[in-house]
Formats: C-alpha cells, sequence, structure tokens
C-alpha cells in the first residue's frame, strides 16, 4: 500500500492492491489507454511546457464511487473559477518529472489545496503526459484511491474557492452532460454537476476516463453550453 505522508523525498509508489473491485474498469484503462485517444494535445517534441501534476482521486461516498474536485478561485490569473483536480506544478523538491516526481507534486498539491491527508491515498496509475496550450503545462494525471479519508475544505482562498465531491453517478447521468463551445470555435465536453460547469482539461479527462471504463452512458452532444471570451 502506498503510504506518502512524506511527499518530500520519502517513497511514493504505484500499487493496485487491495483497491476495490469497481476500480478493475478504471486500472484497465489507464494501463491500455494511447495518448492520443486522451487528447489531441500531446507534449511538445521539444520538451518545452512547464511540468505539473493532477490527482485523480476516487472515493467511496454517500452515493457510491466519487471524484474528489476543486473550484479555483477567480482572482487567479490562469484558469480562474474553472472546476479542476488538485494539481499544479512540479517543485524542484519534488524530484524527477520523468520519474516519481508527478507522484509526489499530485499529493503535496492536493494537499496544499484541499487539506486532505496524503497517507491515506494510494496511487494506483498514472496516464500519459498531456498538455495544455493556453497555459503551457505539461500534466501528469495522477490516479489514486482514497483509502482512509481525511477531512477537506479550503486551505488558501487566494486559491481555492471551494472544494467538493462528485458521485460518479451524477457524472455519468446524461441530463448533467453537455458540450461547451467556446467564442474561438473550440468544442469539448462538460458536465453540470454540484452547481458546477466542469469543463475544459478536466472535463475532457473525465470524459475519457468515463469511455474507457465502460461507465459512459449515451447523452446528447449536441445539448451545448456556450462560453465566453475570458473563459
Amino acid at each position: 500500500m502506498t503510504r506518502a505522508s512524506n511527499t518530500q523525498g520519502g517513497p511514493v509508489t504505484l500499487s493496485k492492491e487491495g483497491l476495490p473491485t469497481w476500480l478493475d474498469p478504471v486500472v484497465h484503462a489507464v494501463e491500455t489507454v494511447q495518448p492520443l485517444q486522451l487528447s489531441r494535445f500531446l507534449p511538445p517534441a521539444d520538451g518545452a511546457g512547464r511540468q505539473s501534476a493532477v490527482l485523480i482521486l476516487f472515493g467511496d461516498g454517500e452515493r457510491g464511487p466519487e471524484l474528489l474536485l476543486m473550484e479555483r478561485a477567480s482572482s487567479l490569473r490562469s484558469h480562474a473559477g474553472q472546476p479542476s483536480f488538485p494539481g499544479g506544478a512540479l517543485d524542484a523538491e519534488d524530484g524527477d518529472p520523468h520519474g516519481d516526481g508527478p507522484l509526489r507534486a499530485a499529493l503535496r498539491e492536493a494537499e496544499e489545496e484541499t487539506g486532505l491527508d496524503p497517507s491515506g491515498v494510494q496511487l494506483f496509475g498514472v496516464l500519459p503526459k498531456l498538455y495544455i496550450p493556453v497555459s503551457g503545462f505539461v500534466v501528469t494525471p495522477v490516479l489514486g484511491w482514497w483509502r482512509e479519508p481525511s477531512p477537506v475544505g479550503v486551505v488558501d482562498p487566494g486559491e481555492t474557492a471551494r472544494v467538493f465531491t462528485v458521485p460518479v453517478a451524477d457524472l455519468t447521468n446524461p441530463d448533467n452532460r453537455a458540450t461547451t463551445v467556446h467564442p474561438s470555435g473550440h468544442r469539448g465536453p462538460a458536465f453540470l454537476v454540484e452547481s458546477a460547469l466542469v469543463w475544459g482539461f478536466t472535463a475532457g479527462v473525465i470524459d475519457r476516463l468515463l469511455h474507457f471504463a465502460g461507465w459512459e452512458h449515451p447523452w446528447d452532444r449536441e445539448k451545448q453550453v456556450p462560453l465566453d471570451w475570458r473563459s
């Protein structure tokens, strides 16, 4: 079992031992998905981009499997007000960005942003690195199982407006799904859950995970939600 309470310098490993059986489809998806099946935006071949990581944390909630999300503060320069996975750029102390650095960064950022106790998180998989062109981040999605849940909430209101969990049942409900349309013409999947519009990079990753885990239900892709230029 992963023990990662010491996210700076301590051992941070991946383990699939003892995971709940309902996570089996997610584990299989993580092991088999190819980068271009997740996104057409992949890291630049020249190595450009700022290395970062996000934590995709699955827990067992009152209504079954759920995901931990947060809403970024509206005052932030990039992705302001957007719901997202906990995460951020790698620091030097996180270590090798091509080794366990992203694992350590995902846990550290999640602790800093939501107050969760990393020692209760079992990391079990890593998706291929993806790219966010608008901010230049190269993102490693790190997947975890919230084996021992701990209290979470806003740690720094300057960074985070809200911390919340979303039942997977709500994410797979066709009534909560839509397509966002940016004035630039870009279209992408979205989820209307917990009084929030989850879109952009976060929604794209959730959409692909649901699809490749076999959890997706048919939904109306013509149902549109317009975005403005500030998004």
